[in-house]
């Protein structure tokens, strides 16, 4: 039997960082326990009635977050703060899908114009990696806003 999957990042701005994945990916930020958010609504601003409701301390309301796929088969993604710094590279990153079932110069095409998306919502590119074939297909590496590298495959 498979078991869900939760990434957790930990970051400065949870809100910041669930804001930007969940527009990379297509993920919906979740509104609190029992509160059901209309389409047009801000879930942050539902999340910031609830937990001073609950008597949470402003100080406290930016300190987790998450995006989920609104399909529910992907992973959930959660972020919560830290003080610390990132000091080295990551030794996990994700793949985000760009160009699924492309090859060539259709395939870096794709991922060029999903790059340009995602640096327009405050990713970095890195660099690019051109095919290869047999063994690559071609890629392209970016940060999200807190440095986080991931792959554009």
């Amino acid at each position: 039997m498979s078991r869900d999957l939760q990434i957790t990042f930990d970051a400065h701005d949870p809100r910041s960082q669930s804001r930007f994945w969940a527009a990379a990916l297509g993920y919906l930020i979740p509104g609190p326990p029992g509160v059901d958010l209309d389409s047009w609504a801000d879930p942050f601003d539902a999340w910031d009635a609830f937990l001073e409701r609950m008597g949470v301390p402003a100080s406290e309301w930016n300190s987790r977050s998450a995006a989920e796929d609104p399909g529910g088969t992907g992973a959930r993604l959660f972020f919560q703060r830290v003080p610390e710094e990132k000091t080295v590279k990551n030794r996990v990153h994700l793949d985000v899908r760009g160009a699924p079932g492309l090859a060539g110069d259709e395939r870096m095409a794709a991922l060029e114009a999903a790059c340009a998306e995602l640096e327009a919502l405050g990713a970095t590119r890195v660099r690019r990696q051109d095919p290869d074939p047999p063994m690559e297909g071609g890629y392209i590496v970016l940060t999200d806003p807190e440095d986080n590298e991931f792959c554009l495959d």
